[in-house]
């Protein structure tokens, strides 16, 4: 991948190639707490929070929208464990890189606004992703060496994984890097449209 471009920049590169490009360093969670990361705001101020904005543009079948972004009826395709879901109160919105591995991987070093931006990213689809509740919590704050969807859905979680981590700029630590290139080299080597955050 050439040298890194300008926030707001849009740059295509290869999954393969991406995955190589990531940075290496070693991570720390001194200092990490979720409440740093200002997340579920109502940025348009339309009525639905981030989290409601995600369910709704991901829903296979949508949902009515009462008031206060209330939902009813729909549909939803859980990736990480392929459940086919009918109520949004069963769904959690997950980042894919999850805030406490971005905290670690540089997020520790952002601004407040920064970190908000980033958990309220509506602006690349693949970062935040409407799952069952339940495979949420199963992941919790892993990285992708340490858990990852179901097999179906691997090669997606890759793509989503790389895309996030090359948007905003952030590292990867030795065994990450290392389950990267070894799943990488297993899936379809797309080519990547991703602009960046950071």
């Amino acid at each position: 991948m050439p040298a890194r471009r300008a926030v707001g920049e849009t740059v295509t590169v290869l999954l393969r190639e991406a995955i190589e490009a990531l940075p290496v360093a070693e991570e720390s969670r001194d200092g990490y707490e979720r409440s740093k990361f200002r997340h579920w705001i109502d940025a348009d101020r339309n009525g639905c929070n981030t989290r409601k904005e995600v369910i709704l543009r991901e829903a296979v079948e949508a949902p009515q929208v009462g008031p206060g972004c209330s939902l009813t009826g729909g549909t939803w395709y859980s990736i990480y464990d392929g459940v086919v879901v009918t109520d949004a109160s069963a769904l959690d919105v997950d980042h894919v890189v999850p805030l406490a591995e971005a905290w670690d991987s540089g997020a520790s070093a952002w601004s407040a606004a920064e970190r908000q931006a980033y958990a309220n990213d509506l602006d690349e689809p693949r970062d935040l992703v409407a799952v069952t509740a339940r495979s949420n919590r199963q992941k919790s704050d892993k990285d992708i060496a340490e858990w990852r969807p179901v097999e179906a859905e691997t090669c997606d979680y890759v793509d989503r994984w790389t895309v996030s981590k090359t948007r905003w700029g952030q590292s990867v630590d030795t065994r990450e890097k290392t389950v990267l290139h070894d799943l990488g080299a297993t899936c379809p080597n797309l080519a990547l449209t991703i602009t960046l955050a950071r």
